[in-house]
């Protein structure tokens, strides 16, 4: 039997979890909260990610350490690194973990990525709208998530209550990207260097939170599939990645612009658990203990849902053909990920027919 350390507990760790089970497989994972999500999955370990005795007691016996977050202090990382393998790589971490590196280190491939500025004044903010000009969007370089840290400028008299609100911490300004649509690659690279991608799949956000997932994305040729997987494959072959890493991007006409990169297993790929032939959970567990890495073929079309803050009458949802509901134990509260629900079908106007019906229960 295998096992493996997983910082944080969340609907990530479960999933890798459960994914886990069937291959023997055994989860751990170290989180501050009671009664996380992934705790009634896996074995739990209740601390902080600064907990050195909580740190050292999630990595005793077993095989690998991974994570379900960005959030990782180094310090952690370098603690956990002295008792069991740590997977991806920590400078993996390191880079997705503050968005102005990250755009660094992209621009360092040769990646597209949106112009931008480093901001830590007013003064600065200032000169990142001359040099950008507007629209612009100001985040926070470290811990926005599902749209928070960040606000849009569209004219100057924006700017003072957007610094308000986000400064005096480290920021970073980027050009607003006009893009024709959201679009991510789920790619996994093994301990040998193995890489496979799934398919590019299209997005919607609102409010900066995914709503529901496409895939494989409609409208795509050879040309585009393996642009984004060079794009995946430069970055993974860069850090010495293992495990599943996700890319998003803008589409800008026949142009892959990288809006930022996921570390580990991601929501947008939530839909390979049923459509697909190996999940994006499996095939990280694959990789990081050093197995074959599983087929990335999808079934089909899939569309994959969010519920977000509560959950419709599961008895409606189940009703509409091949549906899948996968809930995660979480308390309702308003824009929270509790859940999501993938439909099947065997075409994508099908999914979107099905999509369009789930949408009406919500």
């Amino acid at each position: 039997m295998k096992r493996v350390g997983i910082v944080g507990g969340g609907q990530l760790a479960r999933m890798l979890a459960l994914a886990g089970h069937p291959l023997g497989v055994r989860c751990r994972v170290l989180d501050p909260s009671d009664r996380p999500s992934a705790g009634e999955v896996a074995e739990h370990v209740q601390g902080g990610f600064e907990d050195i005795d909580a740190l050292r007691r999630l990595a005793e016996g077993v095989d690998v350490v991974t994570y379900e977050t960005e959030g990782v202090p180094a310090a952690a990382s370098e603690e956990l690194a002295q008792h069991a393998p740590l997977l991806p790589h920590p400078r993996a971490l390191s880079v997705a973990s503050d968005r102005l590196e990250e755009k660094r280190f992209l621009r360092g491939l040769g990646l597209a990525t949106a112009p931008f500025v480093r901001v830590e004044s007013f003064a600065d903010l200032e000169i990142a709208i001359e040099r950008i000009g507007f629209p612009l969007v100001l985040k926070t370089r470290r811990h926005g998530y599902d749209g928070r840290g960040q606000a849009v400028i569209a004219r100057s008299s924006d700017a003072p209550a957007a610094w308000e609100r986000l400064g005096p911490s480290a920021l970073i300004a980027e050009a607003f990207i006009r893009f024709e649509r959201e679009l991510s690659v789920v790619a996994v690279r093994s301990t040998s260097g193995a890489l496979r991608a799934y398919p590019l799949v299209e997005n919607l956000h609102r409010e900066g939170i995914l709503v529901w997932t496409l895939a494989p994305a409609p409208r795509v040729d050879a040309a585009m599939q393996g642009a984004a997987e060079a794009i995946a494959a430069s970055i993974m072959e860069s850090l010495d990645y293992v495990g599943v890493l996700t890319v998003e991007m803008f589409q800008c006409g026949g142009e892959l612009v990288v809006n930022e990169i996921a570390p580990r297993v991601h929501n947008s790929g939530h839909w390979t658990i049923e459509g697909a032939a190996t999940s994006q959970f499996e095939n990280h567990l694959r990789a990081i203990l050093s197995l074959p890495l599983g087929s990335t073929s999808p079934h089909g079309a899939s569309v994959s849902v969010n519920l977000l803050g509560e959950v419709p009458e599961i008895d409606q949802i189940l009703a509409l053909p091949d549906t899948h509901v996968h809930l995660y134990g979480k308390v309702s509260r308003p824009r929270r990920k509790i859940g999501h629900v993938t439909l099947r079908a065997g075409s994508h106007d099908e999914a979107r027919q099905r999509l369009e019906c789930l949408m009406r229960l919500s």
